[in-house]
């Protein structure tokens, strides 16, 4: 019941603290993109691919006790960290969750800036596309961003170097 519960507080604790909701939902993006088998359903929006489901998924572990939440002002916007709780650990520490590798993918992700991280969900993305149409895609959608042709680039790079460590 709690399976797909437990795969994130999984990523979490192997993650040590993720800030920020928008890197969370990246690094998770990602994870499923690269073949972990995460369940949640992606769309795209305004920050590149978004999980309604992770989003209610984080909630529901925050009020059983499993997740901790900490919400921090910076500047003019709030920002969240996210960890495991004792009794989340407890949990898992019961409901084992085999992800082999796991922990080196995100702990690099978790090492990136959350910008990065969008480029990188949004190049996975239309994963179906050209290099030159996924490129002309990240410049309409993500004008704001000012992304470079060397960003993207770095971006396909930076996936490539994921795979293989989970290979």
């Amino acid at each position: 019941m709690l399976n797909d519960h437990a795969k994130l507080m999984q990523a979490i604790m192997v993650s040590g603290e993720i800030t920020g909701r928008k890197k969370l939902q990246k690094m998770i993006y990602i994870a499923k993109k690269i073949a972990f088998p995460f369940q949640e359903r992606f769309q795209f929006h305004f920050y590149g691919p978004y999980s309604e489901e992770l989003t209610t998924r984080v909630e529901e572990l925050c009020n059983m006790g499993f997740l901790d939440e900490v919400k921090e002002k910076k500047g003019g916007y709030f920002q969240y960290r996210y960890t495991l709780t004792d009794s989340g650990k407890e949990f898992l520490s019961l409901n084992e969750v085999e992800m082999p590798c796991l922990q080196d993918c995100l702990t690099d992700m978790n090492g990136q800036n959350a910008r990065f991280l969008e480029l990188v969900s949004t190049v996975l993305y239309f994963d179906d596309l050209s290099k030159a149409d996924v490129a002309n895609k990240v410049f309409t959608l993500k004008s704001s961003q000012r992304y470079t042709e060397a960003e993207i680039d770095e971006a396909y790079c930076y996936i490539e170097k994921l795979k293989t460590k989970i290979q």
